[in-house]
């Protein structure tokens, strides 16, 4: 994927994998929304939201995991406690190269510390956890392939 510093809808949906209307409704309704907003132009009209690259990574993610079953609502708390009690964003927490670690089990969200602390995001973010034998895997940001890559790699 080429870096660019701003993304179309129809961009954003064609990497992760989410409709253009999922991402308008995610917006609307405070799920996700846009780093860059749209206005109103001097004709009366709006511009296209646009997405950063940052969005785009979380987008990834996001919609990894409501593939997965996780409610727009479990996501957007997710993103509400990243923010509030970590102050994180969810990009900062989708690789080892940070202090923290977004891990799943597939039924609920945890964030792993460098020194090991567990913590269960949608239940409660402040208290550690012990997390012995939990089976959980990191959560990682990577771009859906479009009908046509697919259909070419098969050739």
């Amino acid at each position: 994927m080429r870096l660019k510093s701003s993304y179309s809808s129809r961009e954003v949906a064609a990497l992760s994998g989410l409709t253009a209307r999922q991402l308008q409704w995610w917006d609307a309704n405070g799920i996700f929304q846009s780093s860059i907003a749209s206005r109103k132009t001097d004709q009366g009209g709006f511009t296209e939201r646009r997405y950063s690259p940052m969005d785009v990574l979380e987008l990834i993610a996001l919609a990894d995991l409501r593939r997965k079953g996780f409610e727009p609502s479990q996501l957007k708390h997710l993103t509400d406690t990243l923010r509030d009690y970590f102050r994180r964003r969810l990009s900062e927490t989708l690789d080892d190269a940070g202090e923290l670690r977004l891990l799943t089990d597939g039924k609920a969200l945890f964030l792993r510390t460098r020194q090991g602390h567990v913590f269960d995001l949608l239940v409660d973010p402040m208290q550690p956890m012990i997390s012995d034998g939990l089976p959980m895997k990191p959560v990682t940001a990577r771009a859906q392939r479009s009908q046509k890559a697919k259909d070419k790699r098969q050739k």
